[in-house]
């Protein structure tokens, strides 16, 4: 039996007749190919003891250590494995619209699609907004394809519906048209609205950001109240699927009033998934006064095991930002010595630094300012990262991990592997990214989603990416050096992740003494055909030994 030291006492909860896996011992993760003896480690029962586990063992180890006001938790014989962080996802974004939105995570039919949005129209009153924005893509329907105006006007005549297929391109309904008055706008910023070559009338389908941004920006939003509730509505459904820690980099338009939903859930004691939090730049000419600003007026550190303050990212300057490496992109002078100035104060003041950056050509540059940086202020134990680092070169690894800096991947390319194989070239997906290469090099790396527009904000379906290597259409397939066992994907997953806020002797794990965020699934992830593992949800959550959410068999 693994015990906490000194003993705690009675445990306030026992979980026993359950198939524990602990999670990794040590910090550092296994590159691939070594193997840990844990990977075949299972516990049957653990306990808990002010939120955290105090012991692991077998049922009867555990059981003679409860007191008679111990509550017991019948396990039922399912696999539990550490609560799942999410070291990449856009949630506070995400929560002020969740319960307004469409979320189309898991649907293989473009007909189940238009299905949701005639069931959406039925419950709405008229002139009511039917969106999807984000968080899925054409690849995913068997159909290999989005819907189009006639489709979403056969099921939604007389509401405006918007879907928005990751960043690719954004459909509307002719209601939407009318409403936007798609047909009059021109000159659009870094956004296009496609027309017929013959009548020159928009056909529905408009494409990015500035077409995006302004056709969202038509969409009434919701009060304080109702940003609330749907802040709190996406965390029971992050805890749904096994989420008990989200890594929040911050990202475009994100002011510190967009904060405030999460501040107010925060101070209620309402928050059922860890938030740690990056801040951003918010307006492109003026990052590096309002990165300061941040800095001047906000502490690293800041909170509690419910939320706390990380550090600086993932804009830190737009003019470095590279957006999903399919276009050209150069990382001019003055952006640089930009980057340099920021990239220096943050160092001062002892802040990590999280910066979006796909192509290796924008990582060799950004290496270039913090090697400058870290000549003046050691950066090793700040722990500055990259998000993505699809295309990292070798020579760019090893110099990553001279500075004690860490990756954070995502599963974007389940979606897009397609698109930046027609970009790269086939050669370089078989490395995209090089996951293989981080690890043996020792870069610590994490995982997450990049949800919830640029990806779903399924994990099970990043997880599987991980282990599997293939986009969604089959299209492309990772090299198997880069493909992780299933206990090395959740190891990212999980310690990996708490990594980016210090946190990995505390989180990710359920060794004794850590906190206790566990997550019992409905299916057993080790052991289920590798197909299956993107439909595993949690049937019970627990963070800081609560139970925030129960399904199946421990419904009350």
């Amino acid at each position: 039996m693994e015990h906490s030291h000194p003993a705690t006492g009675v445990p306030d909860t026992i979980y026993v007749n359950g198939r524990i896996r602990p999670g990794s011992r040590a910090p550092g993760l296994a590159a691939r190919g070594e193997r840990r003896d844990e990977e075949d480690e299972a516990y049957e029962a653990l306990a808990v003891s002010r939120g955290r586990v105090t012991a692991l063992g077998t049922d009867r180890e555990i059981r003679d250590l409860a007191g008679p006001r111990s509550e017991v938790v019948d396990l039922r014989g399912h696999r539990v494995i550490p609560g799942l962080i999410d070291g990449h996802m856009h949630a506070t974004r995400a929560g002020s619209t969740w319960s307004s939105e469409l979320h189309w995570t898991g649907m293989s039919a473009l007909t189940d699609a238009l299905t949701s949005v005639g069931e959406a129209v039925r419950s709405a009153p008229p002139g009511r907004w039917i969106r999807a924005v984000g968080g899925w893509h054409h690849t995913q329907f068997k159909e290999n394809r989005p819907p189009s105006t006639a489709e979403l006007d056969a099921v939604a005549p007389d509401h405006p519906v918007y879907v928005q297929a990751l960043y690719d391109l954004a459909v509307l309904n002719s209601e939407a048209m009318r409403v936007l008055g798609l047909d009059s706008w021109t000159g659009l910023p870094s956004g296009t609205v496609e027309r017929d070559p013959l009548t020159g009338r928009c056909t529905g389908v408009v494409r990015g950001l500035g077409a995006f941004n302004r056709c969202l920006a038509a969409i009434p939003g919701p009060d304080a109240a109702a940003e609330r509730a749907s802040t709190r509505a996406m965390f029971a459904d992050l805890n749904a699927v096994g989420l008990t820690g989200v890594v929040d980099p911050g990202g475009f338009g994100m002011a510190p009033e967009r904060y405030d939903p999460l501040f107010d859930l925060w101070r209620a004691g309402e928050l059922t998934v860890r938030m740690r939090l990056y801040v951003s730049a918010v307006d492109a000419g003026h990052e590096v006064s309002q990165l300061e600003g941040w800095l001047r007026h906000a502490q690293t550190s800041f909170g509690d095991d419910m939320l706390r303050m990380v550090g600086a990212g993932e804009v830190v300057h737009f003019g470095c930002h590279d957006f999903e490496g399919l276009e050209p992109f150069s990382l001019m002078d003055e952006a640089y010595e930009d980057l340099l100035t920021i990239s220096r104060r943050v160092a001062e003041r002892g802040w990590p630094m999280h910066i979006h950056a796909v192509l290796d050509s924008s990582i060799d540059r950004i290496l270039d300012a913090w090697e400058t940086v870290h000549r003046q202020i050691p950066l090793d134990r700040l722990r500055f990262s990259l998000a993505h680092a699809d295309t990292i070169s070798p020579r760019n690894i090893r110099r990553l991990a001279a500075l004690g800096a860490g990756v954070v991947t995502d599963d974007h390319q389940v979606f897009k592997a397609g698109a930046s194989a027609a970009c790269w070239g086939a050669e370089q997906m078989a490395s995209v990214p090089p996951l293989g290469d981080l690890l043996e090099a020792g870069v610590q790396v994490g995982a997450g989603t990049d949800a919830t527009r640029a990806s779903s904000y399924s994990p099970w379906l990043s997880l599987w990416w991980l282990h599997e290597g293939r986009s969604l259409d089959g299209r492309v397939q990772r090299a198997p050096r880069h493909n992780l066992s299933r206990q090395q994907s959740l190891d990212l997953y999980t310690r990996g992740s708490a990594w980016f806020s210090f946190e990995e002797s505390d989180r990710g794990h359920l060794r004794p003494g850590a906190r206790a965020d566990l997550a019992v699934l409905s299916d057993d992830y080790f052991t289920v055909p590798a197909d299956l593992i993107p439909s595993i949800t949690a049937q019970l959550t627990v963070v800081g030994g609560r139970t925030v959410h129960a399904s199946g068999p421990f419904r009350a």
